[in-house]
């Protein structure tokens, strides 16, 4: 029930009809009696810094989700940036603070890490492969650095993309080992799709999965099904692995946590979601 009294966090972007959040988030508010809501705001892309600039002068907004395409335009639109959203290049997260001012963050990285170490895997140490350096992969090999890891490799088509990430966080991370250029996932430790790759019927996989060691853990950021068929091959090599979706149900509680909501377990908000199709685990 919205009233005078309901507090606003937008989700921006656009199409909205992909948009997730709210249908985990609203139902969470709803069961712990919060008095806020998340609404999707579709906005195209020429209109989105007059129509940010607005926003934050309403005085019942908590903050605000970014999508595509605007979670690199939001980089200039906000006063602060975490560093997790520096090394990204991009903000999915907007938290006015009391002076009035905007920090922009960037969860989609911490949700992946989160979700690994649940599952069992440290990465403080271990040797990384991060395939897909735009947006996600950039925030995943971003929270990746925070956590540890001894050695990172990055790939993607675009060998510039690799190297501008490659820059950006040896500005961050003066230790860690960087390399970039190939996707051969052997001697890796834990090796992440961030790609599209498997989003369409008949996609080539991200890597060699042969080359995969049998105790690698794998990664995967593709929503649009539980098990994609790198994962499949991933689970014939004997690997343990991550769906997409579990990204997503651990970056939530760091959106809780960054708007004052307290927090949740992933299992607490998979009860409630109202996810037209997907599974509970």
């Amino acid at each position: 029930m919205i009233t005078g009294t309901t507090t606003l966090i937008a989700h921006l972007g656009y199409p909205t009809f992909t948009f997730k959040a709210p249908m985990i988030l609203n139902p969470w508010f709803e069961k712990q009696d919060i008095d806020a809501v998340v609404v999707p705001m579709g906005v195209e892309a020429d209109a989105y810094p007059e129509f940010f600039r607005s926003l934050f002068r309403l005085r019942n907004i908590r903050g605000a989700l970014v999508t595509m395409p605007h979670k690199v335009t939001t980089l200039g639109l906000v006063d602060e940036l975490s560093p997790a959203a520096a090394v990204a290049g991009a903000v999915n997260a907007v938290v006015p603070r009391e002076d009035g001012t905007l920090l922009g963050d960037q969860f989609d990285g911490a949700g992946f890490v989160r979700g690994i170490q649940r599952k069992g895997f440290q990465p403080g140490g271990a040797r990384a492969l991060v395939v897909g350096n735009g947006g996600v992969g950039s925030a995943i090999a971003a929270s990746l650095a925070a956590a540890g890891v001894a050695d990172l490799g990055l790939y993607d088509p675009d060998a510039r993309a690799s190297e501008a990430l490659a820059t950006r966080l040896a500005g961050h991370f003066p230790g860690l080992r960087i390399s970039t250029g190939g996707n051969d996932p052997e001697g890796y430790q834990l090796v992440v799709n961030a790609t599209p790759l498997g989003m369409a019927d008949g996609d080539p996989l991200p890597v060699d999965v042969g080359r995969i060691a049998p105790e690698t853990f794998v990664g995967e950021v593709v929503m649009r099904q539980r098990i994609t068929p790198f994962l499949r091959a991933a689970l014939d090599r004997g690997c343990s692995v991550q769906v997409g979706t579990d990204m997503l149900f651990e970056m939530i509680p760091a959106y809780l946590e960054a708007f004052g909501f307290g927090t949740a377990t992933p299992e607490e908000l998979r009860a409630v979601a109202r996810i037209p199709g997907a599974p509970a685990r």
